[in-house]
């Protein structure tokens, strides 16, 4: 079961960077292993193009399951991607090239607990 929060909750953009670097790109295959990109340089990591947009997706869904997340970034994210045809394919996503969709249930994981991490420290100040 999943729900959807009316109220975003302010998330501190730079922290959240820091926290997706640090679980996802560590990781990334066309990474270093330091958290440094070595795409080539005319690809953009959709994980960084996105990125400002991934955060509200995320937010917006609370769910046990990977499918109510990944339907809308399909929805909302990959339909405005430059590799996805009008059709809703995708090449890069279809051969796991593309690294926020292989990395995106890390990319949620980091996202949550910035979040959690953000409202314990709320709790805590009031």
């Amino acid at each position: 079961m999943s729900t959807r929060s009316k109220q975003k909750s302010p998330v501190d953009i730079h922290r959240t960077w820091h926290a997706i670097r640090e679980r996802v790109c560590v990781r990334c295959l066309d990474g270093d292993g330091f958290g440094n990109c070595r795409l080539d340089a005319s690809l953009d990591c959709p994980l960084r193009e996105y990125f400002p947009k991934i955060i509200p997706l995320i937010q917006q869904i609370k769910s046990e399951s990977i499918d109510e997340y990944a339907r809308e970034l399909r929805q909302i994210i990959c339909a405005e991607c430059q590799y996805q045809s009008v059709s809703g394919t995708c090449n890069l996503r279809d051969e796991v090239e593309c690294a926020l969709d292989r990395y995106f249930p890390l990319v949620i994981e980091s996202i949550e607990a910035v979040e959690s991490l953000s409202r314990r420290s709320k709790s805590l100040n009031l």
